[in-house]
């Protein structure tokens, strides 16, 4: 599987279908943003903007560096949105 922004990029690859490791991403396209969103029952949302070709996608990916004990599934892991596309490869 591998997340690609709408310029093709490849973001990240992972065999872990759920969603995407962080050790998986490629680092070259993720900017780390000020941004934060708070959810009650998985902690504060950290995002990064991504930037392929010149071209920036504002807060396109989210991660929970610190989940909370009912969310430590998604701990570690990013999720994209907002144009990037997830597909198995």
């Amino acid at each position: 599987m591998n997340a690609q922004s709408g310029a093709g990029a490849v973001l990240a690859e992972s065999d872990d279908i759920v969603m995407v490791e962080e050790a998986a991403i490629r680092s070259e396209h993720l900017v780390p943003s000020d941004k934060t969103t708070v959810c009650p029952w998985k902690g504060t949302a950290n995002y990064y903007s991504v930037r392929v070709d010149g071209q920036i996608n504002e807060n396109a990916a989210w991660y929970y560096a610190e989940a909370k004990a009912a969310a430590q599934q998604i701990a570690g892991r990013v999720a994209f949105w907002r144009g990037v596309t997830v597909r198995d490869v």
